[in-house]
């Protein structure tokens, strides 16, 4: 499993979570399985986000579409975006 890892301020979180449902992507379409949004306990203006990917290229193609969306809504609902691809190697759960 692959995971595109995205990090970026936000101004704020109902106005920045209406954007990602609007899903102007279309994630579901373009390849991802599945989604978490993480937010820090001590700074809710910051947002993580994992969308994870059978496919490593899959994952790269939506890293790039991001960039282009991002210049679209940077400073208006968010700033400072950035991401990596990382691969699931271990879980277990107790």
């Amino acid at each position: 499993m692959y995971i595109l890892r995205i990090e970026h301020e936000i101004y704020d979180f109902d106005s920045w979570k209406k954007a990602f449902d609007s899903d102007p992507l279309r994630r579901q379409k373009v390849g991802v399985c599945r989604y978490r949004i993480f937010r820090p306990i001590d700074n809710p203006k910051h947002v993580m986000v994992d969308l994870e990917f059978d496919s490593k290229n899959l994952a790269e193609a939506l890293s790039t579409a991001l960039r282009g969306l991002w210049g679209q809504v940077e400073g208006k609902i968010m700033a400072n975006a950035s991401t990596q691809i990382i691969e699931l190697v271990e879980t277990r759960e107790y």
